[in-house]
């Protein structure tokens, strides 16, 4: 059972594991184990995953987040593949939290007028700066 909150919680039965060769070094033991992991979860039809996780994932723009409404999250950070299921569980948590929170909405706003008047006065002081370097004549 994957706990977000108190009253969200999702079954082990929605989650899908599929085991796999890690990539990259690991002796003459890593061509014949299967340590890495590939967790899928098929949010969209989620029973228990509340309409507002799912609204929340849809509009994130992460990779793990597919289009047909899975999230699929690799991973191959150890050697042991019970270690790799608990990183993948923890990225699946990490992700739906941030689905969770609502999006901040930006306010458009204008400098003001003494900060306008800093930088035009900063570009003129910078523009006189490089101006005296030119070549001296006599």
């Amino acid at each position: 059972m994957l706990s977000l909150s108190a009253r969200v919680q999702i079954p082990e039965q929605e989650l899908e594991f599929l085991t796999m060769r890690a990539s990259g070094p690991g002796g003459q033991h890593v061509n014949k184990t299967d340590s890495a992991v590939q967790l899928r979860f098929d949010y969209a039809n989620s029973p228990t995953l509340p309409d507002a996780y799912k609204v929340g994932l849809s509009k994130m723009k992460d990779h793990r987040v597919l289009e047909s409404g899975c999230i699929l999250i690799r991973c191959e950070s150890y050697r042991s593949q019970l270690q790799n299921k608990e990183t993948a569980r923890e990225a699946l948590l990490t992700l739906l939290q941030q689905a969770a929170r609502p999006v901040k909405v930006r306010r458009a706003t204008k400098p003001s007028k003494a900060a306008k008047r800093k930088r035009t006065d900063s570009k003129t002081h910078r523009g006189k700066i490089k101006s005296g370097r030119g070549k001296i004549t006599f």
